[in-house]
């Protein structure tokens, strides 16, 4: 390989990077700042969850080509990648995925109780505020992350870097980032490593269906998970070298090895369905 095409994709690295961080630094910036403005003028009236909702759907047309400059609708169009798919490829995308994040989740739990680390500090104290507000506010949350995330890293990050390397390794890349961009959650790698194995999931789905649509869906679901179900408790769960492994420390093992192989199954049937679309479109099975 020549310097010439080290140095362009080295380039291309750096700038699907640099486009995947700016997509999630504005959507996450302007959601913090207006739940801040919000619960500093009052909690009762959740104006920043109406806020939030054109600002995202602003940016989603924008990325998908819409506004100006009109000479680069097309590219921001292929970019966001936000194609539609078909009955099947969808349930098997969206079994393979939701599989997966039974998986993580038992991952997460585990981690938690073998390395100490602080809690996710993602939301604020939901119990102060009225119950419509924290159910809006959740329910927010959970579309702020996915929307931005797969957009900036499985769309326009994950297409560039599908254009310079083979998808296995464009994959790869775009979860180092995905890793990466938690960083502000502290340097922990059990968290890290499992942000790794999540984009791992999230970028195979959306290479594997040419599309981030099941990736969103996905995505809302496991974020609703961690923010109600998982991250609230973090702090209280015993450590393994403290008080030793309880039953639910196995349950949570044997959740993520026994899903992790069901998750496996599903995403090679997805892989199939894939190979077979491109077989009858004349393509090449590419990997």
């Amino acid at each position: 390989m020549s310097t010439s095409s080290v140095s362009h994709r080295i380039g291309s690295v750096v700038w699907s990077a640099v486009l995947a961080f700016l997509i999630l630094s504005f959507g996450q910036t302007a959601w913090i700042a207006l739940l801040v403005a919000n619960l500093k003028t009052g909690p009762a009236i959740p104006w920043a969850v109406a806020v939030m909702a054109l600002v995202l759907w602003l940016m989603w047309q924008y990325l998908g080509g819409k506004g100006w400059p009109q000479r680069t609708s097309e590219t921001r169009r292929r970019h966001l990648r936000a194609n539609p798919v078909s009955g099947q490829v969808w349930t098997w995308a969206m079994l393979a995925g939701v599989l997966s994040i039974v998986a993580l989740t038992g991952y997460w739990i585990v981690m938690t109780q073998l390395v100490k680390m602080p809690g996710n500090l993602l939301l604020p104290d939901l119990s102060r505020l009225p119950l419509l507000t924290a159910v809006l506010v959740v329910g927010m949350a959970s579309l702020v992350s996915p929307i931005t995330e797969e957009s900036g890293f499985r769309g326009y990050c994950q297409v560039i870097l599908e254009g310079e390397f083979r998808g296995v390794v464009a994959v790869l890349i775009s979860s180092v980032l995905f890793a990466l961009a938690h960083l502000s959650q502290g340097f922990f790698w059990p968290k890290l490593l499992v942000y790794f194995l999540v984009g791992l999931v999230f970028g195979a789905m959306a290479y594997l269906t040419d599309s981030i649509l099941p990736g969103i869906a996905v995505h809302i679901i496991a974020d609703v998970t961690f923010f109600t179900l998982v991250w609230p408790y973090d702090t209280t769960r015993q450590l393994v070298w403290k008080g030793g492994a309880d039953l639910w420390f196995w349950l949570h093992t044997l959740q993520a090895i026994l899903f992790t192989a069901l998750a496996v199954i599903a995403f090679k049937r997805l892989a199939s369905l894939r190979n077979h679309v491109r077989a009858a479109e004349g393509r090449p099975l590419s990997c």
